[in-house]
C-alpha cells in the first residue's frame, strides 16, 4: 500500500514536470511572437515551477518523523512553503504590471497571434488536469503545500485563457483593419490581478498555521461532540485549545471525571477519546490531562460541565450516600 507521503511526493512531481514544460513553452512562443502576455504568462508559469519545487521538497520534509529537535513533528515546512509562494507571487505581478504598462505606453507588433492563442489553450488543459490532481491529494491528505501549488495552477488556468481570449480579439481585429494591440497588456493586467487575489489568499491560509490559529468551528465542534459523547464517564471538561501544522492538528484539553474513578480506567479513557478523534482526524496528536470531578459546582466547573442538572442532582445523591454509608 502506498503511504500517504508518497502519494503527495509523485502528485508534487507531476506539477514540477507540467510546469517545466509550460514555461519552455510558453517562454519560446512569447519571445517569438513578441506578446507580453504570454511573456507574462511564462513569468507566472514560472512563479508555479518555483511553487511546485517548493511543494516537492515541503511535502518529503514535513513528511519525516518527529525527532529529537522536531518533537512536534515538521508539519509547519507546508506552512512555510505556502507563505514563500505567496510572497513569489506578490513579485511576480509587479513585474507583470511594470511589463504591461510599458507596452501600453510603446506599443509593440504581434506576430503569428494564432500560435500564442493556441499555446494558452494547451497551458489551460495541462493546468486544469495537474490542478485538479492536486486539489485531490492536497485535500485527502490534507496538505497545505500540495492546496496551495494547486491555487497557483488554478490561477494560471483562467489567466491562460484570458490571454488567449485578448489574442483572439487581437487577431480579429487583423481582420477588420482594427488596431486592438492595446489588448494584450490589458490581458496581461489582468493576469496580475488574479495573481495577487491568488497571492492574498496563499498569505493569508499559511500564515494563519505558523501563528498556531485554533481549528475552525466545524472541527472544533466536531472532537467536542466526541468529548461529549463518553458522558457520563467524562462529567466536564476546560482549557480548550487546539493548533495546526501543516496536515497535522494539536488539541488539548482538561476532562473531569468521577474523583473514584482508578488510574487504569481515567488511562483507558483518555485512550478511547483519542482514538475517536483519530477516527476523524487520523494525523492528530491528542494531549488530555484528567482531572477529578469532586462536585463542587462552582460558576467555572458548570460551565464547562456535560451533564444535565438532573445527571448532577442524582450523582450528587448518590456521592451523599456512599459517604452516609462510610461513616456509618
Amino acid at each position: 500500500m502506498i503511504s500517504r507521503a508518497e502519494v503527495k511526493g509523485r502528485a508534487a512531481r507531476l506539477s514540477v514536470v507540467a510546469c517545466t514544460f509550460l514555461v519552455a513553452l510558453k517562454l519560446a512562443v512569447g519571445l517569438m511572437i513578441g506578446s507580453v502576455s504570454i511573456i507574462s504568462e511564462a513569468a507566472h508559469s514560472a512563479v508555479d515551477l518555483i511553487a511546485a519545487l517548493m511543494a516537492y521538497l515541503s511535502v518529503r520534509i514535513a513528511g519525516r518523523p518527529a525527532d529529537d529537535d522536531h518533537p512536534f513533528g515538521h508539519g509547519k515546512v507546508e506552512n512555510i512553503s505556502g507563505t514563500v509562494e505567496a510572497l513569489l507571487i506578490f513579485l511576480a505581478a509587479y513585474w507583470i504590471l511594470s511589463e504591461a504598462w510599458s507596452k501600453i505606453m510603446n506599443p509593440t507588433e504581434i506576430e503569428t497571434v494564432w500560435l500564442g492563442a493556441g499555446v494558452m489553450l494547451v497551458s489551460a488543459i495541462v493546468n486544469t488536469l495537474v490542478s485538479r490532481r492536486l486539489f485531490s491529494v492536497g485535500r485527502e491528505t490534507e496538505s497545505v503545500a500540495l492546496q496551495a501549488d494547486a491555487w497557483h495552477l488554478r490561477t494560471d488556468v483562467y489567466t491562460s485563457l484570458g490571454v488567449m481570449l485578448g489574442l483572439v480579439a487581437i487577431w480579429m481585429g487583423e481582420r477588420i483593419s482594427m488596431d486592438l494591440r492595446i489588448l494584450d497588456p490589458l490581458a496581461a493586467i489582468f493576469v496580475s490581478l488574479l495573481i495577487l487575489k491568488a497571492a492574498l489568499h496563499l498569505t493569508i491560509a499559511s500564515a494563519r498555521d505558523l501563528l498556531d490559529s485554533s481549528l475552525p468551528e466545524d472541527e472544533k465542534t466536531l472532537i467536542k461532540e466526541k468529548i461529549v459523547s463518553m458522558k457520563p464517564d467524562v462529567r466536564g471538561f476546560h482549557a480548550f485549545r487546539t493548533r495546526r501544522s501543516g496536515s497535522y492538528r494539536f488539541a488539548e484539553f482538561h476532562i473531569l471525571v468521577d474523583s473514584d474513578m482508578t488510574v487504569e480506567e481515567s488511562h483507558q479513557l483518555t485512550d478511547m477519546l483519542t482514538r475517536a478523534i483519530r477516527e476523524q482526524y487520523p494525523c492528530s496528536f491528542v494531549t488530555i490531562h484528567v482531572e477529578p470531578c469532586r462536585l463542587c459546582c462552582d460558576p467555572g466547573c458548570v460551565e464547562g460541565c456535560i451533564l444535565s442538572e438532573d445527571e448532577r442532582r442524582e450523582i450528587e445523591g448518590s456521592a451523599r450516600g456512599m459517604r452516609a454509608v462510610s461513616a456509618d
